[in-house]
């Protein structure tokens, strides 16, 4: 079974400009915050301590512009939530198959074992029958 491709194009939905959702994914997958608009070239870290100390980045003071950027924040939210639960649910059906196997392959064992004995060699009983004769 093909392991779910964590990379490649994953649609993050419309109303994003190309590379803008793979770009913003990034962020999110580093756990990192989503600059906005006039804060690139700075990272969260130094866009933190400025707002911090009173600063008010150019992208917080324009509430449709907010807002925008917020709903495509969360439809890149969306599309990575649904990558790591597609992740997670293939893990979880590789471990079930696995122990599946594995009770299986225990069950084979001790049928066979069972009906041949623990010390049957297949090539030996030919010899067993004709010492009975």
């Amino acid at each position: 079974m093909p392991l779910p491709k964590a990379e490649g194009h994953i649609s993050y939905g419309g109303a994003l400009r190309p590379g803008e959702g793979d770009a913003t994914a990034q962020y999110v997958q580093l756990g990192k915050r989503i600059p906005h608009r006039g804060e690139v070239g700075l990272n969260a870290d130094e866009i933190q301590r400025f707002e911090d100390l009173g600063y008010v980045m150019s992208g917080s003071r324009h509430q449709r512009m907010n807002a925008i950027s917020i709903r495509k924040e969360n439809q890149v939210y969306s599309a990575e939530d649904k990558r790591a639960l597609a992740m997670f649910n293939y893990e979880e059906k590789a471990k079930r198959e696995a122990k599946v196997m594995s009770d299986l392959s225990r069950l084979v064992q001790r049928h066979m074992g069972e009906e041949l004995g623990p010390d049957h060699d297949p090539f030996g009983a030919g010899k067993a029958d004709g010492a009975d004769d």
